[in-house]
């Protein structure tokens, strides 16, 4: 069955390992009768950070306050026009691919910025019922539950530093504000990052092995098991404190780990 997928990539150099797998990404995808959108954010000079000039008709002698003029605008069709165009792709699409550099432990600023404006109060956030039985519809609900995301970057370290034990701490930790934050929290099922180790000092063998690695990642994208991430309103967190309920964990089990449900 063809699928509707979106590329957001964030790195300045077309001729970047993050540029070339970007475009075999494209490439493989239209080739199986997909069709994509492409957000290269550098190329589109995507402003990235949030102000008053995003909420354009608000009242420009109150103080701005992000979460309320943000809700104003959404909720008036009066968000900016870049904007606006970025949600809909994200409406339009089956599965969001990231493609990206890890930049001091994260993602480059362009791209928080993308979230940080295309994520609006009434679509990213503030979704659904808020009280003491149900906080909302988030974390594996929202306005793009059903729809699935994959994170792939590349990263200059060896692997060993990001492992278990490595000095740069375990990547599905560094990458959980990404895949369980930014995607599972507006309802993303969330697969296993793809990611590239030694960036830096890839040579043609090590770049083609990259790029298959990644293209056999796609042709999992609707087939391959998401990462296990509990729902909020699946009944394992207490409301409204929202603590994992007691016995829920896996044997001895702490941090980031908690939030992802033990095998059966």
């Amino acid at each position: 069955m063809n699928k509707h997928i979106l590329i957001v990539h964030a790195h300045p150099e077309p001729a970047s390992l993050n540029g070339a797998l970007k475009d075999a990404m494209h490439a493989h995808l239209l080739a199986q009768g997909h069709s994509v959108e492409v957000s290269d954010l550098y190329a589109m000079g995507w402003k990235a950070a949030v102000d008053a000039a995003d909420f354009p008709q608000r009242d420009a002698s109150a103080r701005l306050r992000v979460p309320k003029d943000s809700h104003a605008a959404f909720a008036a069709d009066a968000l900016t026009a870049d904007v606006r165009a970025e949600q809909d792709k994200l409406r339009r699409a089956d599965a969001l691919i990231l493609q990206f550099p890890l930049w001091w432990y994260s993602m480059p600023a362009i791209l928080k910025g993308w979230f940080d404006r295309v994520y609006s109060y009434g679509f990213g956030y503030g979704v659904g019922e808020h009280s003491e039985r149900h906080w909302g519809d988030r974390y594996g609900e929202g306005t793009l539950a059903g729809k699935r995301a994959l994170v792939s970057v590349t990263a200059g370290g060896w692997q060993p530093h990001y492992s278990p034990r490595g000095i740069n701490g375990p990547i599905d930790d560094l990458l959980f504000p990404i895949n369980h934050g930014l995607l599972h929290y507006p309802g993303f099922d969330v697969l296993p990052p793809y990611v590239v180790y030694r960036s830096d000092r890839v040579d043609a063998g090590q770049f083609a092995q990259a790029r298959d690695g990644l293209l056999r990642r796609l042709d999992g994208l609707w087939s391959d098991a998401p990462i296990a991430y509990r729902r909020q309103n699946g009944g394992d967190y207490a409301v409204p404190s929202l603590e994992l309920k007691p016995g829920r964990e896996a044997g001895g089990e702490r941090g980031f780990g908690l939030h992802v449900a033990p095998a059966a």
